[in-house]
């Protein structure tokens, strides 16, 4: 099995790690608030005090953090360790410009870098189910397969330059894709409640017909039962819609819906609903 360094415990990184565990993987973890990261080493992992400790001896190190800040801090902290030959994966959804500087850096150190964000949010994570969108040179991709196998359902190459971004923009149109329908969702439910009427009677217009999909149920649900634990918080959804405005602009195409979303995510975060689900965009409606 393969010595793997993962920084980022979040949400998304906790899953993964339990998945690479489980698959037989030595895994060390590290996250700026260690707390976060404590709890899998009943687990298996070792829990590592720096990024620097994390990635040294790893064969393939994978980021899962916030921002491109975020992970360029983190790969900074951890240039110590780094050594020839390593392999990162960089799987955080950073967007395209800071793509470039992250593989600029690995360039400078003589790493592998291969961007790899990953679709899907808490339960595909956790599930082992992530799609992952891959480029890279094709030298190392048998090294990752084990992986990349571990925390996905597929992996689909798209390129063999890592720098060239086509992970982290294909990312970007995916994600634009389920921003804009809870947008649309939650805007639906909450104008059916203006309207007068139960939200819930929307649900059944739309429930086993040509608008129905399992994502759109698994957002009517939440919404109607008033839970918001989350899959996929406000507040990265917010970022992220920051990322496909600045991606749409270097594309010349304008994102009408994104910027409407993000809009209504910075109300949501306004009023307290930052680290709750995405589909509290619903509270964006109202103006309590």
């Amino acid at each position: 099995m393969t010595n793997v360094a993962l920084l980022g415990t979040g949400i998304m990184g906790t899953a993964m790690a339990r998945n690479l565990l489980k698959d037989g993987h030595r895994l060390t973890v590290w996250n700026r608030t260690r707390s976060r990261a404590e709890p899998l080493r009943a687990d298996g992992a070792t829990v590592a005090g720096s990024p620097a400790e994390a990635v040294e001896g790893a064969e393939v190190v994978i980021t899962m953090l916030n921002d491109g800040e975020a992970v360029l801090a983190a790969m900074t902290d951890a240039e110590p360790a780094l050594r020839q030959g390593q392999i990162w994966a960089q799987m955080s959804t950073v967007g395209v410009s800071a793509v470039r500087r992250l593989a600029d850096f690995a360039a400078g150190r003589g790493v592998t870098f291969v961007d790899a964000p990953v679709q899907g949010t808490r339960q595909p994570a956790e599930q082992g189910a992530l799609v992952i969108l891959a480029a890279g040179p094709e030298k190392v991709r048998a090294a990752l397969e084990p992986v990349f196998g571990a925390v996905g359902k597929k992996t689909l190459w798209l390129d063999e330059d890592g720098a060239c971004g086509a992970g982290s923009r294909l990312k970007l149109a995916a994600v634009s894709y389920g921003i804009s329908l809870t947008s649309i969702v939650a805007e639906s439910l909450a104008l059916t409640k203006g309207l007068g009427l139960d939200p819930a009677l929307f649900g059944e217009v739309v429930t086993g017909g040509p608008m129905d999909s399992p994502y759109l149920q698994a957002k009517l649900k939440a919404i109607l039962a008033g839970d918001f634990e989350p899959s996929f918080a406000v507040r990265n959804a917010e970022k992220d819609t920051r990322l496909i405005h600045e991606a749409g602009e270097s594309g010349e195409v304008r994102v009408d819906l994104n910027d409407a979303a993000g809009e209504r995510f910075r109300r949501a975060l306004a009023q307290g609903h930052g680290d709750e689900d995405m589909a509290a965009t619903y509270h964006a409606s109202f103006s309590d």
